[in-house]
């Protein structure tokens, strides 16, 4: 191979702040504010669910499900139509302008659920509004996810050293929304009324949304279509291919809405046997076409050793899968346990349950830039695991966060209910986890893969993310509590279900996590040297 020249940075001097490209600084506002809307939202709204509107638990589990199922296998296609046709920029403006609408609509309440003689009467019209606001969202993420993310890697040449720590900046964005989110929108939601805390969210995305729209001159051309021509070609009248795109994602949404708001959305679990939804069944065709094309591709195009490596690839995504099975439960049954079960009195404050869902992202921001100064260090003294061995770690640590809830709903205080210290404590060892899971992972993903197909492999990664959406539902709803009219709720027998919930998380996260570190000499090896 002949030698690479040096490689100037894709952004001149002058189009530079404290160091890297501006447009960096753009995405990061944009993914900040995005981050803010999606997360605050996801914190209330199990809780919303069930105390508003009074659905059952199993319900409310099915519902985040398949919103989370569909939420993240949107990006598989929002990416492709981006890098294909329609372009990094315009795929986050139409996004950006989705997702504005999406949370605003999800601010219209309508009326309380009321039960009577047994009955629960709802407002169907405000359902239909909030079911189509839950289907804007998930489109809306689509085309800005994905394409965001790839905006920023453009900034940058290859070779630029900068290009590490551009990212970190960025991903800092997200985990600063979704601290500042939680806390702004879950006081909003459960004190001054529902409305408020999704409609904060709602004003999140459209300064996330006008942030892009000013800062687009800053990209410097980097998110434009690759062949504009093929853009406005016309194929149906006076319609161009961009037209269609627009329409064809506006039909889609009448899809997902009717998906959305069936009362069975996702797997119901039958001993030994699964069976599918609609909401399953478009994963599973999504899944068959990706995963499928992939096989192709390895036996195909792929020498020997790159289809092993992206074999360990498939595994890194399994290991991510297992993880964010039991991590999800951090908006699932961990809200509840702590909206039903524990003292919510810490350091003079009264928290919500959708408040305590920022630590997951501020113990993030704590501990990456620990794990970013950690790694290398290891490294130099010869210390530094394997990305197979960091995996089992964390899959291990998942599991031992479940464990402290479990210790903790065993041994409630004097008034019956949990102590918060223990939700804290869980929380810091399952982010401890992800550190060493979740970055590596997608590190895997980048190194591993044959370069032509990186993108494909990372639909691969939103799809697992997916099903472990899927998979975490249906898991939460084992701790379902059906609480009979006119009953209070018996916390003593909740922290039962929940105690029984949380062992046999524990179980799933260390048992995958010894597997994994025992099977750690086969993954390097299909690595073939890698690290």
């Amino acid at each position: 191979m002949p030698a690479e020249m040096p490689v100037e940075s894709a952004s001149p001097r002058s189009a530079e702040f404290l160091g890297h490209p501006k447009g960096l600084y753009i995405c990061f506002f944009t993914e900040m504010w995005e981050r803010f809307s999606f997360y605050g939202m996801k914190a209330l709204l199990l809780l919303y669910l069930i105390k508003y509107h009074l659905f059952t638990d199993d319900f409310g589990y099915n519902l985040i499900g398949a919103y989370g199922g569909l939420v993240y296998a949107m990006p598989v296609i929002g990416g492709l139509v981006a890098d294909r046709w329609l372009g990094m920029r315009k795929a986050v403006v139409f996004g950006g302008i989705l997702l504005v609408l999406g949370h605003l609509g999800m601010a219209i309440e309508g009326d309380q659920a009321t039960l009577v003689d047994g009955v629960v009467r709802r407002d169907e019209g405000a359902l239909q509004v909030f079911y189509f606001s839950l289907a804007l969202i998930i489109m809306g993420v689509g085309f800005l996810k994905p394409n965001i993310s790839t905006i920023v890697g453009k900034l940058y040449a290859e070779n630029d050293p900068r290009r590490d720590s551009g990212f970190s900046i960025f991903y800092a964005g997200i985990n600063i929304g979704a601290t500042v989110s939680a806390l702004l929108c879950g006081w909003l939601g459960e004190t001054w009324g529902w409305g408020w805390g999704f409609g904060a969210a709602g004003i999140g995305m459209i300064a996330g949304l006008a942030n892009f729209l000013y800062g687009q001159k800053h990209l410097l051309g980097h998110a434009e279509p690759r062949e504009p021509g093929k853009l406005r070609q016309r194929l149906l009248g006076p319609l161009t291919r961009e037209h269609l795109i627009y329409l064809g994602a506006i039909a889609g949404l009448f899809v997902i809405w009717i998906l959305i708001q069936a009362h069975s959305l996702i797997l119901v679990l039958i001993p030994g046997f699964f069976e599918p939804t609609p909401v399953v069944l478009s994963m599973h065709l999504v899944s068959v076409c990706l995963f499928g094309g992939i096989l192709w591709f390895m036996f195909k195009h792929c020498s020997k050793v790159e289809r092993e490596q992206m074999f360990a690839v498939l595994a890194f995504i399994g290991f991510c899968l297992i993880f964010f099975t039991l991590y999800e439960q951090t908006y699932g049954s961990w809200v509840l346990f702590s909206d039903r079960a524990m003292n919510h009195q810490a350091l003079g404050i009264e928290w919500t349950a959708s408040q305590l869902t920022f630590l997951g992202a501020f113990f993030i921001l704590v501990l990456a830039p620990i794990f970013a100064w950690l790694w290398p260090r290891l490294e130099q003294r010869g210390w530094n695991p394997s990305k197979p061995a960091k995996s089992a770690y964390g899959l291990i640590l998942a599991g031992v966060s479940f464990l402290v809830l479990v210790w903790s709903a065993r041994n409630p205080q004097a008034n019956g209910l949990t102590n918060i210290w223990w939700f804290v404590l869980a929380y810091f060892v399952l982010e401890v986890g992800e550190m060493m899971l979740s970055p590596i992972g997608l590190s895997a993903v980048t190194q591993l893969s044959v370069p032509r197909v990186v993108g494909l492999m990372m639909g691969g990664w939103f799809l697992g993310t997916s099903y472990s959406e899927i998979l975490a539902a249906e898991l939460g709803k084992l701790s379902s509590i059906e609480i009979p009219e006119g009953a209070v709720l018996d916390v003593a027998e909740a922290l039962s279900r929940y105690d029984e919930l949380f062992a046999f998380s524990a179980k799933i996260g260390i048992g995958s996590g010894i597997l994994v570190l025992l099977l750690t000499p086969l993954f390097k090896r299909l690595m073939h040297g890698v690290r």
